[in-house]
């Protein structure tokens, strides 16, 4: 398909212009004023008045078809992506997982077969490593190769992800050897289960003891330390899913000081708070996540990152279990609550709502946090995160007049809430376009499963 789109509000994280653009096969071929000329050898001409055209957006944090705890995400990379391309994504990074005693090149082989024949947009991977020895080290190198350029490690979840310091410090080492990025789940995981289990001991078996049991000074101290580590280890690292101020102060600090270190947010965090666990008939579950939702003076500094760039990326950690048959598996224990909550599909709208309604960033900024920057710092830019010529055609037609109200039907995530249910956002997806062909169109969905592509990344280059 060669399509003409006429009369954009073309917006990047450093331009804001109006003009037309020229897409053919797949590809952003021609940007300009005028463009008429164009028109004959168009399949599709689209009047984009009144809308922003703006890249589409890039979420470097999800969890599709995942296990954890007992059950699994109830999202698949067929209904995760096909919701994300209705929120106006149009590439992610999930997560493989390696298991204990296997190696990283059969937690891809089976990641593949999870996201093959069923992806609506383009993916890539990072690997999780649960145990980091000899076989792990050198498969980093190997999985570089293939364009797995991203490896996770925890400080949380003693027994199941967690790794020691010294384990941490040799792969941040091995990383910055072969030029991948590390990124870390930052919480003191031996502390908490000390206060979950004195929790439980006292019979406090409620949702809400879920994030009293995990402090901001359990995420601050983790933060504190892998940043100490990748220094001695001069290797860049990056948080993910930074939720509290004194983890975010960890950072500042430590980039004021001109280290490699980079963090991302999540929605939630940015939208909701922790009074939303004393909803009733067990219904705090819903915001059972790690880390946990905070007081709500959090979210003031969180945005205060965003806008200095003390924070680079919002991402979801998408990671969804139905209330029904899923998260009631802890009425009895929080602790046994699978941890995750949908938010894939609902991102782009909610920052846009939040940033350019209530003026917090620039529409530009906007553009930056939930796609250049992730795209940058995890190896797809320029093919995606943004729109010049010679780019991946992801392009979304986003109307700044309508109004979207999120609930969970109104959604497309396979799971049986909404965080955010009753919000009302400015701004509604109106058109997207993955790599030239167009996905959404009013709402409708006009992809294929299996038509998204895995995306072989580049090796980390600060932005």
């Amino acid at each position: 398909m060669k399509t003409l789109i006429r009369n954009g509000h073309i917006v990047t994280a450093t331009d804001d212009y109006h003009a037309d653009l020229f897409i053919d096969r797949g590809i952003i071929v021609y940007i300009g004023q005028d463009l008429q000329f164009l028109v004959p050898a168009a399949d599709e001409v689209i009047d984009a008045s009144g809308l922003l055209l703006l890249p589409g957006g890039v979420d470097v944090h999800t969890h599709l078809d995942m296990p954890f705890g007992g059950t699994t995400s109830s999202d698949d990379f067929f209904t995760g992506t096909r919701a994300a391309a209705f929120g106006g994504t149009t590439t992610i990074i999930d997560f493989a997982i390696q298991q204990r005693g296997h190696s990283v090149e059969e937690a891809l082989d089976t990641w593949w077969a999870k996201a093959e024949g069923k992806a609506n947009i383009d993916y890539g991977f990072h690997m999780i490593l649960s145990e980091v020895n000899g076989e792990t080290l050198a498969g980093m190198g190997r999985l570089v190769d293939q364009g797995i350029t991203s490896f996770k490690l925890f400080t949380a979840y003693p027994g199941v992800f967690m790794s020691s310091d010294g384990e941490i410090f040799q792969a941040l080492q091995k990383a910055g050897e072969i030029g991948a990025l590390v990124a870390m789940h930052a919480e003191n995981g031996s502390v908490i289960d000390v206060l979950v289990q004195q929790a439980l001991a006292h019979g406090h078996t409620e949702p809400k003891y879920h994030a009293i049991t995990r402090p901001p000074e359990a995420e601050a101290e983790a933060t504190h330390r892998v940043i100490a580590l990748a220094k001695m280890a001069h290797s860049p690292v990056y948080i993910v899913h930074l939720s509290a101020k004194e983890a975010l102060d960890e950072v500042t600090v430590a980039r004021d000081k001109g280290q490699a270190v980079f963090a991302e947010t999540c929605p939630q965090y940015l939208f909701l708070d922790d009074s939303r666990y004393e909803e009733p008939d067990f219904g705090g579950a819903k915001y059972v996540m790690s880390p946990p939702l905070r007081s709500p003076d959090h979210a003031t500094h969180l945005w205060r990152g965003l806008a200095g760039d003390d924070l680079q990326v919002v991402a979801t950690d998408h990671c969804p279990f139905c209330m029904q048959d899923q998260k009631i598996l802890g009425i009895n224990n929080f602790a046994k609550i699978p941890n995750g909550a949908p938010g894939i599909e609902t991102r782009v709208s909610l920052l846009y709502d939040a940033a350019i309604r209530l003026n917090r960033l620039s529409l530009n900024r906007f553009v930056e946090i939930m796609a250049t920057m992730p795209a940058k710092l995890f190896g797809m830019f320029p093919q995606k995160g943004t729109i010049a010529v010679g780019s991946d055609a992801d392009l979304v037609l986003f109307d700044p007049q309508a109004t979207t109200t999120w609930g969970v039907n109104t959604a497309h995530m396979q799971v049986d809430y909404n965080p955010f249910e009753g919000y009302n956002a400015q701004g509604k997806v109106h058109m997207v376009f993955s790599r030239g062909e167009k996905i959404i169109a009013n709402g409708q969905y006009l992809g294929r499963a299996g038509r998204g592509k895995f995306l072989k990344r580049k090796t980390f280059a600060a932005p």
